[in-house]
């Protein structure tokens, strides 16, 4: 006749409280993982110290320290509309638009 082990009541309790744990634990995983916008990197445009520039008439870009004009054929961007961050709006607008010479907003030549 086979024998049958038996487990105090304690033992089966912490098995119990072990799954659930794991369990609690898997469901938190799975929040992070679908929320991670709340995690989301967003890199900045210019470094600490430093303003982003843009070229007169065409998409290109540049930074500049703060105590710097800037370099020939670049322009500040309008007030209101300067890139911050990387892939925020006014950094996607500029892809396709630009200042003429006169400042006036254009678009861009090579935006094709």
């Amino acid at each position: 006749m086979p024998r049958r082990i038996s487990r105090p009541a304690t033992a089966s309790r912490c098995g119990r409280v072990r799954v659930a744990a794991a369990a609690a634990l898997a469901g938190a995983a799975a929040a992070v993982a679908l929320t991670g916008c709340s995690f989301a990197y967003e890199e900045d445009i210019c470094s600490k110290g430093e303003y982003p520039v843009m070229t007169v008439g065409g998409t290109g870009s540049a930074c500049v320290p703060d105590d710097e004009q800037p370099p020939k054929d670049y322009t500040r961007y309008p007030e209101g509309k300067v890139p911050k961050q990387v892939d925020d709006k006014w950094d996607v607008y500029w892809r396709t638009h630009t200042l003429d010479k006169d400042g006036k907003i254009i678009d861009a030549p090579d935006a094709g």
